[in-house]
């Protein structure tokens, strides 16, 4: 018994541009812009969950050809994730030590993967935190593609070697707490960091020197002010490390442990991903500093830097900290550091301090979007950075990290790119910060999977609870009542208000769903709700203009059924509460 592992690796990834650093990570196929893909089966049902590899004695696995490594990256790992190394290896030196179509038995293939069982099942098994992550990645295609389209803004000039960059220059990256990985664009591009250092050396100070001691030196508050303003709080302290007086007197603290500190914190936040240095925008950033030496002498005057500390050497360093260069892709990883609470995704290591994160995250929130903090709190709700380069670090905490880079800016220093999709994205999925409040989102959730919530409902609630989040899911209303209704499910299945399937399809305007439930599986239209209500009732009542055309037509050509004749059981019991006239029988069952 053989499987085929054939045209499985590919070469090995590049470098970013200019050879700075060669890159651990692969950029993912971009699919071409289009409708809203609806969740497909993964290939060979992404290998059977993984029994393939756990099990490879069973005969009706036999000869079956598949890719292992496109069944991977369906799932968002990336062949060069750090986890996946070894077995990466053994893989290749298999093939290397093969001549022509490889051919791998069973127990050199279970050899090669079993260091990473239980990351492998977990993928295959769609339990990483986006189940269906192929759907998922297109969807952020699509707003990639929507986005690369907004135009406007301009490219920062002050720092001379900013202005170099294109503005036609559009990267998304995003990873999960689980690894998960995507990117599309320009995401193997080094950019500086610029004003997105500024959280990560807060978290990093606040996980060195605590808490208590680094707020002794400056504010948590917004300043309502430009990020660059010489201006203090009541205490007389920056009001918060986002500004660039808190930055500089942070790095004052962080001066001790030097450059090289940080870079290795920053090198272990991205898995070892490319994070380099910009010596020409280092120089530029010196040379064209005067408004942040003006800030510094200003602090010094008032006593803001810790005792002892030298200005000019923190400005220096500063300087040093906003010239670090990342790409979109490593970027990412550092976000969804932050997002896991300061463990690393991809390799597992602990870079910061649960205190350290969501300090970071709550300063990010209120403070990191310069004169925009506010209205993007708003309008987006999660914690981001803005950088003057292009750059915009955002953090779905408990999810994923994303790196958005476009240079040109909008007035207040954000880039335009970075703004419009982090607003799309938040409209089409419920990351906002308050869309999970009850009755209130009416969005994708890419957390849940469809499959296995069809399989762990039962069966006589399945039809109104997953019609019901039909539309929470516009684009899946198509899909899912053929797939009940191929489970066997009865489609006339009433809720505790006795509404149906076709109900809650009518009152949504699920044009598609509601026709399925009439065409192909012919349900009752006359079955009343509680209420006394047709799905006829609800879509007038709701406007579904398409809806009532099609259960007018349908309600000509169906029966009329014996229910909608006399008065339901439902109605009666609700008659008789309403009129005080319920029966000793009624309220027994009504109790029961």
């Amino acid at each position: 018994m053989y499987k085929y592992i054939s045209t499985l690796l590919g070469p090995a990834s590049a470098g970013p541009a200019r050879g700075l650093a060669q890159q651990s990570t692969e950029r993912a196929q971009i699919c071409s812009p289009g409708l809203i893909s609806s969740p497909q089966p993964p290939p060979l049902s992404l290998l059977i969950s993984l029994s393939l590899i756990v099990s490879l004695s069973h005969s009706h696995f036999a000869n079956v050809p598949f890719s292992f490594f496109q069944a991977l990256r369906s799932t968002g790992l990336l062949t060069s994730d750090p986890r996946l190394s070894d077995c990466m290896r053994q893989l290749r030196q298999s093939m290397q030590d093969s001549a022509g179509t490889v051919m791998m038995d069973p127990k050199l293939f279970r050899k090669c993967v079993g260091a990473n069982i239980l990351l492998l099942t977990q993928a295959f098994r769609r339990k990483f935190i986006i189940p269906d992550f192929e759907a998922f990645a297109s969807n952020i295609n699509q707003l990639y593609y929507s986005t690369q389209r907004q135009v406007g803004g301009h490219v920062a000039d002050y720092i001379p070697q900013l202005a170099k960059f294109s503005p036609d220059l559009w990267g998304v990256s995003l990873c999960t707490v689980d690894g998960q990985r995507h990117s599309a664009g320009d995401t193997k591009v080094p950019f500086c960091l610029q004003s997105c250092v500024k959280p990560l050396e807060y978290a990093i100070a606040v996980h060195e020197i605590g808490t208590e001691h680094v707020h002794r030196y400056v504010g948590k508050e917004p300043s309502g002010l430009k990020f660059n303003q010489l201006s203090l709080d009541e205490e007389d302290k920056p009001h918060n490390p986002m500004v660039n007086a808190g930055a500089i007197v942070i790095s004052s603290l962080l001066k001790v442990r030097g450059f090289l500190g940080v870079m290795e914190y920053l090198k272990k936040m991205s898995g070892t991903e490319y994070v380099g240095f910009s010596n020409a925008t280092f120089q530029s950033e010196k040379e064209t500093g005067d408004r942040n030496f003006a800030i510094g002498y200003y602090l010094k005057e008032k006593k803001c830097f810790p005792k002892n500390a030298d200005m000019i050497a923190a400005l220096d360093f500063y300087f040093q900290l906003c010239s670090i260069e990342v790409t979109c892709e490593s970027g990412s990883v550092m976000a969804a550091t932050l997002a896991n609470g300061g463990i690393c995704p991809i390799t597992g290591e602990q870079v910061l301090s649960a205190e350290a994160v969501r300090n970071t995250l709550s300063l990010m929130h209120s403070c990191g979007m310069y004169d925009f903090s506010g209205q993007f709190a708003f309008h987006v709700g999660l914690p981001a950075k803005s950088g003057v380069s292009g750059a915009v670090l955002l953090v779905v905490p408990n999810v994923m990290g994303i790196m958005c880079w476009s240079p040109p800016l909008d007035r207040v220093g954000n880039s335009v790119r970075g703004i419009h999709f982090c607003q799309e994205l938040v409209s089409l999925f419920n990351f906002h910060n308050y869309d999970n409040l009850r009755h209130f989102a009416r969005k994708l959730d890419p957390l849940i999977c469809l499959e296995s919530l069809i399989s762990s409902s039962r069966p006589s609630v399945i039809p109104i609870n997953l019609l019901l989040y039909s539309s929470f899911l516009p684009s899946l209303a198509p899909v899912l009542p053929p797939r009940f209704a191929l489970s066997a499910v009865d489609m006339e299945e009433k809720d505790y208000d006795s509404r149906t399937a076709l109900h809650v399809a009518s009152a949504e305007g699920n044009v598609e769903a509601v026709i399925f439930l009439t065409g192909t599986c012919q349900v009752n239209p006359h079955i009343k709700d509680r209420w006394g209500n047709t799905p006829l009732d609800d879509a007038r009542q709701f406007g579904r203009d398409g809806v009532v055309s099609v259960l007018t037509e349908y309600q000509r050509l169906y029966p009329c059924s014996s229910e909608s004749q006399s008065e339901t059981e439902d109605q009666r019991k609700l008659r008789h509460i309403e009129g005080g006239g319920l029966s000793q029988t009624d309220r027994t069952c009504l109790t029961i």
